[in-house]
């Protein structure tokens, strides 16, 4: 198990940073460097969102129906509304740092819909939660 200083704990925010990260490192010759970011990369929060990306209209796009489908499938699912909301939640986190080009957006909303039920303790089988979104595409595909 590893030990974390006390110092991360109680320093500010800034301090515990630098001061945890070569605390955790048994020693700097063995320390990888951090990646620079690449042109084209996108820096978000803490984390480096870089390779593929859709055009920013279909980004937002991707966004809106994956909420819409999260909704809709929670209306199904009778669900409550904050269980709907955290899905949501969960559903644009994700995409903040991965790539709509690499994950599918239904199934990261079908996951996040299971998630999201069981977080907010209304879980649902996820065999109804498949079935729904099943029930969904195929009513999509026919509009």
């Amino acid at each position: 198990p590893v030990r974390v200083p006390d110092r991360c704990v109680t320093a500010p925010r800034a301090a515990r940073a630098a001061s945890c990260v070569t605390a955790s490192r048994p020693s700097a010759a063995s320390a990888v460097p951090a990646p620079v970011p690449g042109p084209g990369a996108v820096l978000i929060g803490d984390r480096l969102y870089s390779g593929q990306r859709p055009r920013p209209d279909t980004e937002t796009e991707l966004r809106v129906t994956g909420c819409e489908l999260i909704q809709a499938a929670g209306i199904l699912l009778r669900l409550p509304q904050v269980a709907m909301a955290t899905g949501q939640v969960l559903f644009q986190r994700f995409f903040y740092t991965k790539s709509f080009v690499k994950h599918s957006m239904e199934h990261v909303s079908m996951a996040c819909v299971h998630l999201a039920s069981k977080i907010e303790e209304a879980p649902r089988r996820i065999r109804d939660v498949i079935n729904v979104f099943h029930r969904l595409r195929h009513l999509r595909e026919k509009k």
